[in-house]
Order: C-alpha cells, then structure tokens, then sequence
C-alpha cells in the first residue's frame, strides 16, 4: 500500500465531497456504500477497487480522473 498516494488521494475525495455539499452518509443512500468505508478512505486507511472508485465519482458527479487529479496537494 502506498500510504502517500492514498493520503492525497484521501485529502482529494474529502475536499471534492465537501465541495459538493455531501456527508460521508450521503454515499450510503445514493451508492450504498457505507458511511465507515468512506470515512476509512477519507482518512487513507484502507484502499479501494477501481469499481469503487466509479461509484464515488459518480456520487460526486465528477469523472474518475479528477478524485485522481491531486498534484496541487
């Protein structure tokens, strides 16, 4: 596990999801993913599958790309 990649990536999600305006338990009522495993990858400890990660970005209505797009972090 790249504790690094996963902590930017974490920093990302979290920002764009308050961006949005959503709670960690809005992902449970729209992609059934629950509030625990989003609070798990928003604080880097644990990782996510590629399907996951769809699932977010879709939630967030951003692309996959852009939850990947931290350079600036």
């Amino acid at each position: 596990m790249d504790k690094p990649f996963l902590e930017k990536f974490a920093k990302n999600l979290k920002r764009i999801r308050k961006e949005k305006h959503l709670k960690q338990d809005d992902f449970l009522a729209i992609s059934g993913i629950s509030r625990s495993m989003i609070a798990m990858v928003e604080t880097a400890k644990t990782d996510i599958t590629l399907s996951k990660l769809k699932i977010i970005a879709d939630v967030l209505q951003v692309e996959p790309k852009e939850l990947l797009d931290f350079k600036d972090i």
